[in-house]
């Protein structure tokens, strides 16, 4: 089921480690193996996934290394009222509803090959370093000290093509601070951890990225 553009993965945190390592290989690669043969997935290959809270029974976090191949994590709270009336008629009726294409596999290329045409002035590439290293352990300021494991260069990579993919939805022709500040979350705070401290004294990743995002001005 892993051969496909889009690949859903449902409860994704329940999941064996076996089955994560082989994702993780798929996320990676683009490939898996099986039986010591090859098999390249096909392009573009996407993993959209969802994952329970910690706090249910049978659900694992997942490794670090597995995380940071995700570009962002985002929480989806509960749909507001006309939303989820929209569901009931949805999913009750006699007849399935179908999802529709929004754009084919070509348009969609297109579009990622743009987002990373795109420029990106000097003001923002260091905004993204700036940003991404004060969000790592061993520095001398009062965040870092509540740092447990902090994000990679792959961070600063998946920051650079969000603000850009950001902009060009916005009608924009290239990136601002503005826009960093704006994903510094949902990139950054699947690639954190906190210490023991820090999560005794009350403290959270999402509010110690706030902190450190509000400093880019």
């Amino acid at each position: 089921p892993i051969f496909a553009q889009l690949l859903m993965a449902d409860e994704i945190n329940r999941a064996s480690p076996r089955t994560q390592s082989a994702l993780l290989q798929a996320m990676q690669e683009y490939h898996v193996t099986v039986a010591g043969e090859r098999h390249d997935l096909p392009k573009p290959f996407h993993v959209l996934a969802t994952q329970n809270p910690l706090e249910q029974e049978g659900t694992y976090p997942l490794p670090e290394a597995q995380l940071d191949r995700f570009l962002m994590e985002i929480d989806v709270d509960y749909p507001d009222r006309d939303a989820e009336r929209r569901i009931l008629f949805d999913t009750t009726g006699a007849e399935e509803t179908r999802p529709r294409a929004a754009m084919s596999v070509e348009d969609l290329m297109a579009a990622q090959r743009l987002v990373r045409r795109l420029p990106v002035g000097e003001s923002v590439v260091e905004a993204i370093l700036t940003l991404v290293r004060s969000a790592r352990p061993g520095g001398e300021g009062n965040e870092q000290r509540h740092i447990a494991w902090g994000p990679g260069p792959r961070a600063s990579q998946a920051l650079m093509l969000a603000v850009r993919a950001r902009a060009l939805l916005d009608g924009r022709y290239a990136p601002s601070v503005d826009d960093v500040v704006a994903l510094a979350e949902p990139v950054l705070k699947h690639r954190m951890a906190l210490t023991f401290t820090a999560r005794a004294e009350g403290e959270s990743v999402p509010r110690i990225i706030r902190r450190l995002a509000d400093k880019l001005g």
